[in-house]
């Protein structure tokens, strides 16, 4: 079966599109993408990266912190008035790439930290988006972790994505890992979930995207995928970028969330040419989904950070996206 590399049918990108830009923030920013979002306290909650940079010049000002906004329908957004998460010291650079897990009355919030000695990634916890409890880091190199929203045998469960540069022969091919806690704060008993050899339409790396959403065939889950391209002229403004990013699916079992049930052979989601905010930003096509979010009335809304630029928003039904994973 050849494979599609394109966006495929079932997804509906919103008009709106896209949802969340530098402009919309009411303090230093640029680059605002790679958003968790969650349904939190009766509203929608997102918390993304902004990178501060000069839009017209084309120049990041070096700072790096997670802005906070709230939405009552999960398409036009309050952003608050100041960041909300933000880690420095003389060891931690910065803290970026949320995503975010409610479990029993609580918000987690998976990120990613770059310090000095590797990237680690952690877990924090807050009930009113103003203070934070750190609970864990990892040891580097690790990052793009996700929660699932209940624990399964008593335990809490989480994807995440190690990135042992030599271990496998060649450079970047990273896979999806499974990993269990009983507390958020020690984590162990790793399985492998997905590598990166098993999705056709990838030739470099994959990794978690938004947090998975449960189904009654399984949990519904989304990874970036990329492909790299040496001969590709350079993308987007950072000066050397080959790489595509694009967006699959997969379900995994209910009772046992390292075991693959279905994977589509295809990409979801895949940065189109004709469309400015995916195909053009710091990082030209790039599609990076961070939150997930299954609709009483099966309507799956999947947010997504474009070009490394702006956030925005796709849609599709959770039955036509169950279809999609094929068994293996």
């Amino acid at each position: 079966m050849a494979i599609r590399i394109e966006t495929h049918p079932v997804i509906r990108r919103h008009p709106a599109n896209p949802i969340l830009t530098g402009a919309m923030v009411p303090y230093p920013a640029g680059l605002v993408f790679n958003a968790g979002v969650t349904k939190f306290q009766g509203r929608y909650v997102m918390v993304f990266r902004n990178d501060v940079a000069d839009l017209k010049a084309k120049k990041l000002l070096g700072k790096t912190n997670l802005g906070l906004a709230f939405s009552k329908d999960g398409v036009k957004w309050d952003v608050s008035k100041k960041p909300c998460f933000d880690m420095k010291s003389d060891e931690i650079a910065r803290a970026y790439d949320p995503r975010l897990t409610a479990i029993d009355g609580r918000c987690y919030m998976c990120f990613a930290v770059d310090t000095r000695h590797g990237v680690r990634g952690g877990i924090a916890v807050t009930e009113d988006f103003e203070t934070f409890e750190v609970l864990h880091l990892t040891v580097p190199d690790n990052r793009n972790m996700v929660l699932f929203p209940e624990k399964v045998d008593g335990r809490y469960v989480r994807l995440e994505r190690p990135f042992p540069v030599y271990s496998r022969g060649r450079f970047e091919a990273f896979d999806i890992w499974f990993a269990r806690s009983p507390d958020l704060r020690y984590w162990g008993d790793m399985e492998l979930v997905l590598g990166a050899e098993q999705v056709a339409w990838v030739n470099n790396k994959i990794g978690p995207a938004a947090p998975p959403v449960k189904t009654p065939h399984g949990w519904l889950t989304l990874f970036h995928g990329v492909d790299k391209d040496d001969a590709r002229a350079s993308w987007g403004w950072e000066g050397n970028w080959k790489k595509r990013y694009s967006a699959g699916i997969m379900l995994l079992d209910l009772k046992e969330p390292w075991k693959i049930v279905g994977l589509c052979p295809d990409p979801l989601i895949v940065p189109e040419p004709g469309i400015e905010y995916e195909a053009r930003g710091f990082r030209d096509y790039v599609i990076f989904p961070g939150g997930m979010i299954l609709e009483p009335d099966g309507e799956v809304k999947i947010y997504y950070g474009a070009a490394d630029t702006v956030e925005c928003l796709a849609t599709a039904h959770v039955d036509e996206l169950v279809k999609l994973c094929r068994k293996r």
